[in-house]
């Protein structure tokens, strides 16, 4: 999917005009006027929320199986790296469309992210470009857009190297050279088909529901006085914007929304647990509970925040932060681990 973002957004820049007052009809000139420019522009749309998905699936698993603890906590940093420069290119994707959401998010979630106490609109103007959102902007941030998925590509091979540095299975059980079976034809004809089933789905929404979430207020220009009460985020971004929401206070409401990523990078130390494998942990993975409190927010995130949706959405952003802070590590302090199973006499013999 890094390559498909990649390739697509090449072929879409060649197209697109980075100007506040241009870049709609760019977007509608690529939409109607050059070959496949609307398959072109669906991938990048649709594959972003795929990249997400493919990343946070990747994620939890290592999670499940405590990938991150030592000596794989460097890997577990580039990972996180790499989601974090994604959320960046992501928010700076939304801007360039300029519909509703996009004209709309630049100014209201800049307002937020940068609603510091002191020095308020001075660090305003340096994000922007000026005293107000304007062409300055959408300059800076499509040069941004740009650039950043070459920065993921760095991380990406860091990501690999690091995998590779620590020899110790991701299980934490040592096994000989018998026990082993060739990447290929094996992993290869495995990979090969998720990868033709991921295809196919993927290929089907960008075919047959394009647009996400039916969106068709995207299909005029934007109108910030008409949708302030409608913006939202995209669709991935939906649970930190709940838990940005949250919390009356600007200021304290940004640090939550950073401390849910913040958070992950210490996992390794919170996480006291003797064993990894969570077959051998009596108690159950607190971990399986994590993905529930984001998706609690992810649901509150689209809805405005007021009423039930905003009460659910403090529930799901509590539930994840103290599932982290708290759970986790009482129930490693807890928990009694199964006896490892044992070890035959021909694998003991040659174990040092």
């Amino acid at each position: 999917m890094l390559v498909t973002m990649i390739l697509t957004g090449i072929f879409l820049a060649m197209n697109y005009t980075p100007h506040a007052t241009m870049a709609f009809d760019s977007v509608e000139h690529i939409m109607r006027d050059v070959n496949y420019g609307w398959l072109i522009r669906y991938m990048h749309m649709n594959g972003a929320s795929f990249f997400f998905i493919a990343v946070y699936i990747h994620i939890f698993r290592g999670m499940y199986y405590g990938s991150y603890k030592a000596p794989r906590e460097v890997l577990w940093w580039i990972g996180l790296l790499i989601l974090l420069a994604m959320m960046g290119d992501g928010l700076h994707g939304l801007c360039a469309a300029v519909g509703p959401d996009e004209l709309l998010g630049r100014d209201r979630d800049h307002q937020h992210v940068l609603g510091y106490p002191a020095r308020r609109q001075g660090d305003r103007d340096a994000a922007v470009g000026r005293f107000a959102v304007d062409n300055p902007t959408l300059n800076r941030f499509f040069s941004l857009h740009y650039l950043l998925p070459f920065v993921i590509c760095a991380l990406v091979f860091l990501h690999i190297w690091a995998l590779h540095i620590p020899v110790r299975p991701s299980l934490g059980i040592e096994v000989s050279a018998k026990d082993k079976i060739p990447f290929h034809p094996y992993y290869t004809a495995k990979d090969a088909f998720g990868l033709g089933a991921f295809l196919l789905f993927f290929f089907a929404v960008v075919v047959l529901g394009a647009e996400p979430a039916g969106r068709a207020r995207q299909l005029r220009e934007g109108q910030p006085a008409a949708d302030a009460a409608a913006h939202r985020a995209g669709m991935v971004l939906l649970p930190f914007y709940a838990i940005l929401r949250a919390i009356p206070n600007k200021l304290l409401g940004v640090l939550a929304m950073f401390g849910a990523i913040l958070i992950m990078f210490v996992i390794p130390w919170l996480d006291t647990s003797r064993i990894r494998s969570p077959p051998s942990v009596r108690v159950p993975r607190v971990l399986l509970d994590i993905p529930g409190g984001l998706r609690a927010a992810h649901l509150c995130g689209a809805q405005l925040p007021e009423g039930i949706p905003l009460i659910l959405g403090r529930l799901g952003a509590a539930w994840y932060f103290l599932n982290l802070i708290i759970r986790l590590p009482v129930i490693g302090w807890l928990e009694t681990p199964k006896r490892c199973p044992p070890v035959s006499a021909s694998r003991s013999s040659a174990q040092p």
